[in-house]
């Protein structure tokens, strides 16, 4: 089987600070990828040449054999972006915010002035149901709960129909019962739907405990990359220095 996802050899730089060195790795569909690394090993600047937001300096980054940093317009739908602040428009309800994945698809009038066709609603609320917030379609987004308005921004996600959900660091912001239900969440949909998922964590544990894969950055370059039920101990002091220390390994 040819991978979906390809990073060949991305580098990045700031100046004198390199913030990637050489970064490559392959992504099944079906496949949920955590990324690890502490403060400063390249994280984010990955997440975004993953998500084409940025273009890096060296290197490729393929979707389904495109070019990532190339894709524009209705070609971005192809990769559903999720974000440790959800990103939600907090006076739409929880409908109208889904509805907003479904603007690539819309014809430009209709994606302005919000008239979205029986079909995009019906996918819209059934994004909703899939995330366990059928009851909520009408709410205001502000008046969630975080672990329900990053529910209500995978469902954004979901509307879209991608093929490659990035989600960067989707729990940081939540308690850990609503961290790890994000997490079941976007595993059950990565193996139900056939995506591929790349998330960005800072917990060990959960890399381990929802992951396929886990992919592993310190100071830009990948120092670990193997099937999540083979990381353990070894691997985290390799990332970390030996400063985390997780008793269920």
């Amino acid at each position: 089987m040819s991978a979906l996802f390809i990073a060949q050899k991305v580098g990045q730089r700031y100046g004198a600070r390199v913030a990637l060195d050489d970064v490559s790795f392959t992504l099944e569909r079906g496949q949920m990828l955590a990324l690890l690394g502490p403060s400063g090993a390249g994280k984010t600047t990955l997440f975004r040449c993953l998500a084409g937001l940025q273009r890096p300096d060296t290197g490729r980054i393929e979707l389904d054999g495109a070019d990532v940093a190339a894709l524009h317009g209705r070609e971005r739908r192809r990769i559903g972006l999720v974000f440790q602040q959800f990103n939600l428009v907090p006076r739409l309800s929880a409908l109208d915010n889904v509805l907003a994945g479904r603007l690539g698809h819309a014809s430009a009038w209709r994606g302005w002035l919000r008239q979205f066709d029986a079909a995009d609603m019906a996918l819209a609320h059934d994004c909703l149901a899939r995330v366990g917030l059928a009851g909520h379609a009408r709410q205001r987004a502000d008046t969630l709960s975080g672990g329900q308005q990053q529910r209500v921004a995978i469902a954004r996600a979901l509307a879209q129909q991608p093929e490659l959900i990035i989600a960067d660091e989707p729990v940081a912001s939540l308690d850990p019962g609503s961290g790890a239900g994000i997490l079941e969440l976007l595993k059950s949909i990565c193996h139900a739907d056939g995506l591929a998922v790349v998330c960005s964590l800072h917990q060990p544990e959960y890399a381990r405990r929802y992951a396929d894969r886990v992919l592993g950055l310190r100071a830009g370059r990948v120092v670990v990359d193997l099937e999540a039920q083979r990381f353990g101990r070894e691997q985290i002091d390799t990332l970390y220095d030996g400063v985390i220390h997780e008793p269920q390994f």
